[in-house]
């Protein structure tokens, strides 16, 4: 299990290295001179060449990569801005708590409403609580985010007052405020892991339910709550604990639309930020955090479903 444990820590590694080497070359032929974009059209060539000495631009693209990897690996510096010169890192600083108040408590919303949900469908299979709960998930599976956010708004926020139209508060500066102006946020943020966690659930719901040793404890009188979350759910959720992993990365990754439709300071918002302003390093530091997270998420996924599920510990031996 250990060396199990290892090679997804290693293979991890490698993934982010690859990604954050790609995203670096990716940005080499995005059109414009880093230089001109921060001193301006009008700057003398000299000032464009000091400035390019100072920040190595001129140098090959692969010293380029090491030395900005090497400050990032060594130093948590990922560089600094062109507009403005100002270190990426005390953006993230600032950004990426923003970014994670509304990604976290979306995602425990959205795991306990849609396991709840795939509970409650299962239970009621064939009755107008099921089909109405499956219509409902069907459709904000396919439902756009960010159609959602918006049509919300407009209800919730320009008609019933409900919700302010736009802006934010961080939790550790005013939590009422937090609490009013991240609730459809949250919501929205929710909505898609509700979904698919809810039809996940159900189905295994139903398959687990008509095993041999469910229809065992039925027929020694245990009751049907008991039989429910002490067997049914139990067995269910192994495969659920998949998804819960994947939609882990939703906490930053998800944060590109959520943010930017409900002018969010965060990660998503700088990110979108950075690439209408051709800011490389912004772009490559967003781009690399979610990477990250994206990445190391499924890492934990595969270690923790190796510790729940005693078929695959059987088959690392």
């Amino acid at each position: 299990m250990i060396r199990y444990i290892w090679k997804k820590i290693v293979t991890a590694l490698l993934l982010v290295l690859l990604v954050s080497f790609l995203v670096f070359i990716l940005m080499q032929f995005l059109p414009g001179d880093p230089a001109v974009i921060a001193l301006g059209d009008s700057a003398s060539a000299e000032a464009i060449q000091e400035y390019r000495d100072t920040y190595g631009l001129d140098n090959p693209v692969l010293v380029q990569y090491l030395n900005w990897i090497k400050g990032i690996v060594f130093h948590w510096d990922f560089g600094k801005s062109i507009l403005n010169a100002r270190n990426v890192t005390a953006y993230m600083n600032e950004r990426l708590p923003n970014t994670i108040s509304i990604g976290l408590p979306g995602l425990v919303f959205g795991v306990l409403t849609g396991i709840l949900v795939g509970i409650l469908s299962a239970v009621k299979r064939g009755t107008w609580v099921d089909q109405g709960l499956t219509l409902i998930v069907n459709f904000f599976l396919g439902a756009p985010r960010f159609l959602v956010a918006i049509f919300g708004v407009i209800v919730l926020g320009l008609h019933f007052h409900l919700i302010p139209l736009q802006g934010y508060t961080a939790p550790w500066v005013n939590f009422g405020e937090y609490l009013h102006k991240a609730f459809w946020p949250v919501v929205v943020n929710a909505i898609y892991t509700t979904a698919i966690l809810a039809r996940q659930t159900r189905s295994n719901m139903l398959e687990v339910i008509n095993q041999d040793f469910v229809r065992t404890a039925r027929a020694n009188g245990l009751s049907e709550g008991r039989i429910i979350f002490r067997y049914t759910l139990k067995n269910a959720l192994i495969p659920v604990v998949t998804i819960i992993g994947l939609q882990m990365r939703n906490i930053v990754a998800g944060a590109v639309i959520i943010e930017n439709v409900f002018n969010i300071p965060g990660i998503g918002q700088m990110l979108v930020s950075g690439v209408q302003q051709r800011d490389y390093f912004i772009v490559q530091g967003c781009v690399l955090i979610i990477s990250m997270v994206t990445v190391f998420c499924n890492m934990f996924v595969d270690i923790a479903y190796g510790l729940i599920d005693p078929r695959v510990r059987k088959a690392m031996r």
